[in-house]
């Protein structure tokens, strides 16, 4: 008797389904054979055709056909001391198929694939489907911590500690001290309306440390830089807006640790819109602060309301400063990666009036409404490849604003008001990576008046120039050097009330300082290779020489006032985490 065998379930052959006949086949065949038997096998017979049609019926169901994986490949496991079998080496071939027969369309494979169109006739070709694009991937949900930081010890080689020696109002970073930021953020992507929000809290913690200030009670200087709460994409794509206290600002001069077009801290709210490219941006904030000095507010003692006994404090004068803002950023590509982007900016300053009493009791002057302006752009091209770009920034801020956010003008105008201030100031930071040479580099210049008439010693012009190349002995690590060059001329010297006191400098139309200073910096970096990668463990040296008038700058006594070198020994570690990877 020969066997029934069905051909599609037999696990020795290459299983092809034709989609023509919707039955079963080997190597291209596409009949199904059986030899028929007699006498009284022929029942015996007769069950085997059943379970052979069952079979190719099995078969034949695409479903059933799509759920029975092919079967892997054995392999076989060498004998000890056998050399093991070539891993590129293809496995063990199935059964050639078939040639098909005259006319007939190829068969597809065992996971129910169509055959090549070419093989199809026209009118039976599917039609295409334009597969939709893939939408991207909604921000991630949940709650991140990060923070900036750096923690620093150091000596000035004589055993003392050491001091932030920069005679410009901002200087190299190396000799700054400890200061931490702690981050804390929610953010959440809302399904419903496509939306996302971020809660962001940052708290700022500045030196000293308990190392310097371990007196009972201990006392802490902190400050609360963020605690707003930000929305996108909620009704318009591309929308955000912001309420809250924020520290609100743009690119930074890496080396001088500052931000010399936008950089704000309010109480208040933002919106900015970006245009679907992703290139442009439109942004406007408003917020207000208030500084606690003699400027802003003045509390006096007086009498307790319905002649209750003691007395009770009240704010004679409390005002606020209302400062708005606005930006717009375009940039346009260069080559596969770069590009230039280019910024506008500005400021509006306002303050209301008020009262304050004078040094003699019940007698009060009035403060008129003061206000400001500040006007800036930005040009800033960039590489897109290892952090290459080159930012130039210039603002120019006059009457209120040119005392900065938080400033008060000591010496006002006539009218009482800062009418006249103004700040001219041109910055400019660049960094540049290539293998494993590093050049960042970073000045400015600024020019200062205030709105009194004579040019006295709060009016100043000043500048610095910061270089820092990097080498990298190693992915992990390597040697900096930085060379910075600081110099101001200040207004007219009053003369000292005792000419003949020590240390006491005669009287002078202007004063001028400057100094020189030379460091080097050896560096782990455990993120690996780049100028910007955090954290960065260093040890710093910097050598600092003074001239004449850098160290009358000082007040007697100090040392500084007496040291023409200068040096700075210590441990430096600066951290940067980023919390919320989507905003």
């Amino acid at each position: 008797m020969n066997s029934i065998v069905n051909p599609c379930c037999h696990p020795g052959h290459d299983v092809r389904r034709d989609p023509q006949r919707s039955s079963c086949s080997t190597d291209g065949d596409a009949s199904i054979s059986f030899t028929r038997v007699a006498g009284g096998r022929g029942w015996a017979s007769a069950r085997n055709l059943v379970g052979a049609l069952l079979g190719a019926a099995l078969c034949a169901s695409p479903a059933v056909v799509h759920g029975q994986p092919l079967p892997a490949p054995a392999t076989p496991t060498p004998s000890p001391g056998e050399a093991p079998a070539d891993a590129t080496a293809p496995p063990s071939e199935a059964p050639a198929a078939a040639e098909p027969a005259k006319g007939a369309a190829p068969a597809p494979d065992a996971g129910g694939a169509e055959p090549p169109a070419a093989a199809i006739a026209p009118s039976q070709q599917p039609q295409q489907k334009e597969e939709p694009s893939t939408p991207p991937a909604p921000p991630e949900s949940g709650f991140f911590f990060g923070g900036v930081g750096r923690a620093v010890a150091a000596t000035d080689g004589e055993g003392g500690p050491a001091r932030d020696a920069d005679i410009v109002w901002r200087g190299s970073r190396l000799d700054e001290s400890t200061f931490v930021q702690l981050d804390l953020e929610r953010q959440d992507y809302w399904e419903s309306t496509g939306a996302t929000t971020r809660v962001a809290v940052r708290l700022a913690i500045d030196a000293p440390t308990l190392h310097y200030n371990n007196a009972r009670p201990w006392n802490i200087n902190t400050s609360l830089r963020n605690a707003f709460v930000e929305e996108r994409d909620l009704g318009v794509k591309g929308l955000s807006v912001w309420i809250g206290s924020r520290l609100y600002r743009g690119d930074n001069s890496e080396l001088l640790d500052f931000w010399p077009l936008d950089w704000l801290n309010t109480l208040g709210g933002g919106v900015r819109y970006d245009l679907p490219s992703k290139r442009t941006y439109f942004a406007a904030h408003a917020g207000i602060n208030r500084p606690l000095t003699p400027y802003y507010l003045q509390t006096v003692d007086r009498a307790p309301a319905l002649n209750q006994p003691g007395t009770a404090t009240v704010n004679l004068l409390d005002r606020q400063r209302l400062i708005t803002s606005f930006k717009a950023s375009h940039t346009v590509p260069v080559g596969e990666k770069g590009g230039v982007k280019g910024v506008l900016y500005g400021e509006l300053h306002q303050m209301p009036s008020g009262t304050r009493e004078t040094a003699e009791t019940g007698v009060h002057e009035s403060l008129p409404r003061d206000s400001g302006y500040v006007i800036g752009a930005q040009v800033s091209p960039s590489t897109g490849v290892n952090n290459g770009h080159l930012h130039l920034f210039l603002r120019y801020a006059g009457d209120l604003a040119a005392h900065g956010e938080f400033g008060s003008p000591s010496q006002p105008a006539p009218d009482g008001t800062a009418s006249g201030a103004h700040e001219l100031m041109f910055t400019m930071s660049a960094n540049y990576e290539t293998g494993p040479l590093g050049l960042m580099a970073s000045g400015y210049v600024r020019s200062f008046r205030n709105a009194s008439e004579p040019f006295d010693f709060a009016d100043l012009d000043e500048g610095i120039l910061v270089v820092r190349p990097h080498y990298f002995l190693r992915d992990w690590g390597g040697i900096a050097v930085e060379a910075s060059y600081q110099a101001q001329r200040r207004g007219r010297v009053p003369p000292p009330a005792d000419p003949a006191a020590p240390g006491a400098h005669a009287a002078a139309s202007h004063h001028s300082a400057s100094l020189v200073r030379f460091g080097l910096v050896p560096f782990l970096n455990a993120a690996g290779k780049g100028d910007f990668k955090r954290p960065q463990f260093r040890f710093i040296w910097l050598v600092t020489r003074r001239d004449e008038g850098a160290k009358a700058l000082y007040p007697q006594d100090d040392v500084f006032s007496q040291r023409t070198w200068e040096h700075f020994i210590g441990l430096n570690v600066e951290w940067n985490i980023k919390a919320s990877p989507a905003f």
